[in-house]
């Protein structure tokens, strides 16, 4: 193979854009070679924009079995994502898909293991692991210029979405259409980030959701959330659509200083001694360590939607490891359903996970949602909307 022909499903506008660059020949080595979308009318409108050279299906047993593309790029709702691509996996095809992976755990955890079994290439389009400010955070973390980390906050508020924001379709902010609110729609990249930083998955975490405090949502539009880790470490994130001027500013603390990126400013605090070694012979009663202030040169361009696609077509092609393989999906995920069920529940959630009690408390509001008719054939497992 010398060229991955890319099956885009679902042609709103997050796959509207990717087919726009996969068909104008921006991803080296790939080519638009499908579309699948449920919505006739939109369907004929891109037949009669494409013309012969892309075949355009609404039937999704047509286009898996048509054997016109290698490779799949789900940009679908969340709830359709695991089930198109373990149908992909099993029609042989790579999965590149968009974010988040899933609505739920169990759900992403069995795309894990269809992606494992079936041996093709899977990956997540999170597009912010590209941005060279993140990919220098996490080269002074992982490289021991910040110590041993101690906290981490992120104050994530620039998110502002208004009333007629919510009101511009009837599955948006809904357990039903979304399964959840700012956690789910604004903030995946903010909570996948989290862990790829660190490195770590918290042991505990306890959370403060809002659920149409500010919107008239039924879904969370406010989130204050406490995490703890096994070395001791802890975090705090806190994130929201209503506020104005919004926040976003992510801070880490190590045992060696401190850096915070804000304004795509990266700052770092450097210690000039170790703050445990200072405190272990320190004895002047009031003092710090001395440090100084250091703004790092952050060099490179953000390649985006289109940098994952390339790097997933690199692999497929060549074997270049992943930017974001779809198997880490579940851990920013993770955290988005224990913040949920930490504020249903009332209490601290421990990972890992308790899946069925999530699902339990998920299926309740999809049942309950105001305003819909849910009957019990539309709960998790099959929904199938595009």
């Amino acid at each position: 193979m010398d060229q991955v022909r890319i099956g885009v499903i679902g042609v709103g506008n997050m796959g509207g854009a990717h087919a726009a660059y996969l068909a104008d020949g921006s991803i080296k080595s790939a080519c638009l070679g499908a579309l699948l979308e449920e919505d006739g009318e939109r369907a004929s409108a891109l037949q009669q924009h494409f013309g012969d050279e892309v075949p355009v299906f609404t039937n999704e047993t047509d286009f898996f079995h048509a054997n016109v593309v290698d490779a799949v790029l789900i940009a679908t709702p969340h709830y359709s994502h695991s089930r198109l691509a373990e149908q992909a996996f099993a029609a042989g095809l790579h999965v590149l898909c968009e974010k988040p992976a899933g609505v739920y755990t169990r759900q992403v955890r069995e795309m894990n293991e269809a992606a494992q079994k079936s041996g093709r290439v899977y990956s997540l389009m999170y597009n912010q692991r590209t941005k060279p400010i993140y990919l220098k955070l996490k080269d002074l973390i992982q490289s021991g210029e910040l110590g041993t980390i101690r906290r981490m906050n992120w104050i994530i508020t620039d998110w502002y979405r208004s009333q007629s924001y919510y009101d511009s379709s009837s599955w948006r902010a809904t357990w039903p259409g979304e399964g959840g609110g700012v956690l789910i729609n604004q903030c995946p990249h903010q909570l996948d980030l989290w862990g790829w930083l660190i490195g770590m998955e918290p042991k505990r975490i306890r959370a403060f959701c809002s659920f149409g405090k500010y919107r008239d949502i039924e879904v969370e539009d406010e989130v204050t959330a406490y995490m703890e880790y096994e070395s001791g470490a802890t975090g705090v994130f806190i994130t929201t659509t209503a506020e104005a001027p919004g926040t976003n500013r992510l801070e880490v603390t190590g045992t060696r200083g401190k850096a915070v990126i804000e304004g795509e400013t990266l700052s770092f605090w450097q210690l000039r001694t170790p703050e445990p070694t200072f405190n272990a012979s320190y004895k002047g009663g009031f003092g710090a360590p001395e440090h100084w202030k250091i703004d790092i040169p952050v060099a490179g361009a953000e390649t985006g939607h289109q940098g994952i696609t390339q790097n997933f077509v690199d692999a497929i092609l060549h074997g270049v490891p992943l930017i974001a393989p779809g198997e880490e999906g579940i851990q920013g995920l993770t955290l988005s359903n224990a913040m949920h069920l930490s504020t249903w529940i009332d209490n601290w959630v421990e990972l890992p996970l308790d899946e069925a009690l999530y699902e339990q408390n998920l299926n309740e509001r999809i049942r309950n949602s105001p305003g819909k008719t849910v009957t019990t054939n539309q709960t998790l497992d099959v929904r199938k909307s595009y």
